[in-house]
């Protein structure tokens, strides 16, 4: 089997999704060969700064507009019609790719690609098994094209919503997000504690996403000031300023205090944690699922974020805190209160789909094995 994984980095859960089925793809087909491409980058790393870089900008500087632009986008207005004349424009790049390649299935993870293929299986000039992967809990018309062949979303809840997008019930698939297979595994909590240097107590988990947007450091703040006894792992991903921000805050404060920026032990430590303090991203969810850990959300990014946010809060899996909210009351409400503990942990497990890769994989081998 050989497969086309195209992407795009606006943030890290679109790439990750890739790569989590690509390694499931290469244990399972040790014959097979499948490449990841940020398609943006690949077709003009000029072009991938200006809308890629705008969008980041825009999340980032301006979220309120950020927020208008996905409901207009969300709601039917022509909006769309700029992106799909951009992405038809740049398509004839990727036409290249795929003539070079020849992959036997297609595997979309962000809406982008989706609108080039289209384009191109509309012309007949691709004719290749095309997979598109969301990566939120909701759905949006970006992702809306003909010529699709699967449309793969998070959960079996969402497959109405689809629908109602437009999309035809046959090619929807609940297969849920993908996630790496180290999220499926769960380690020994006192071997982890040893090995990344941790006190065996009560741990809360802050992250803010792979480029560290977010109230992390009011949260962070509100935790050092807590009389619990508890310990504090906060990872700021790419956002350096923040990480040293952090560091100067922990200083003589008597917590126990770990501040990381990248790193390869995120399932170790979800394994080891008690809650996790997050922005709803998409992959962040999904991994904080699979680990059946109870999730409170902050800051989330208006539009795909927000909409993670209501599909988690609404079966329960998540409280929320904002800037006006008391960290540690509302910590308290799950800390001090075993029951819901169980009830946020059983309802992760009930929308978690541990097995999604598996799944996916699975139904990539219908499109391979029907040419």
């Amino acid at each position: 089997m050989k497969v086309l994984f195209l992407s795009v980095s606006a943030g890290g859960g679109h790439l990750r999704a890739a790569e989590a089925l690509k390694e499931c793809l290469e244990l399972k087909y040790l014959d097979s060969k499948s490449i990841i491409i940020d398609t943006m980058k690949y077709i003009n790393p000029l072009v991938d700064k200006l809308i890629i870089g705008s969008y980041l900008s825009a999340v980032k500087k301006t979220p309120a507009i950020y927020k208008k632009i996905y409901e207009l986008s969300d709601s039917g207005v022509n909006i769309n019609n700029i992106s799909k004349s951009v992405n038809k424009f740049l398509s004839f790049r990727i036409k290249k790719l795929i003539d070079e390649f020849k992959p036997s299935v297609i595997v979309c993870t962000h809406p982008f690609p989706v609108q080039m293929l289209s384009n191109l299986k509309k012309k007949g000039q691709v004719t290749v098994p095309i997979v598109a992967v969301v990566t939120d809990y909701a759905v949006h018309l970006l992702w809306t094209f003909d010529c699709i062949d699967a449309f793969v979303v998070a959960h079996d809840l969402l497959k109405l919503e689809a629908i109602d997008k437009g999309f035809s019930g046959d090619i929807i698939y609940p297969l849920g997000i993908p996630v790496s297979n180290n999220f499926l595994r769960k380690r020994d909590k006192p071997t982890i504690f040893k090995e990344l240097n941790l006190e065996e107590k009560l741990t809360v988990l802050i992250m803010g996403g792979s480029l560290g947007f977010g109230e992390v450091r009011d949260v962070f703040q509100a935790l050092l000031r807590s009389e619990k006894d508890l310990q504090i792992i906060a990872i700021t991903g790419q956002n350096q300023k923040l990480k040293k921000q952090l560091e100067k805050y922990s200083i003589n404060t008597g917590k126990s205090v770990k501040i990381l920026s990248y790193t390869e032990k995120v399932s170790d430590i979800m394994d080891v944690s008690d809650l996790i303090i997050t922005k709803p991203g998409g992959m962040t969810i999904t991994e904080s699922l699979v680990k059946e850990l109870p999730i409170v959300i902050m800051s989330p990014i208006p539009g795909q974020e927000e909409k993670n946010a209501q599909f988690l809060l609404a079966n329960g899996a998540a409280i929320r805190i904002t800037q006006n909210d008391n960290v540690e009351s509302v910590l308290s409400q799950i800390i001090d209160d075993p029951s819901r503990v169980l009830h946020m942990k059983e309802k992760a497990r009930l929308l978690a789909k541990p097995n999604s890769c598996e799944d996916i994989i699975a139904l990539l081998e219908t499109f391979v094995s029907s040419k």
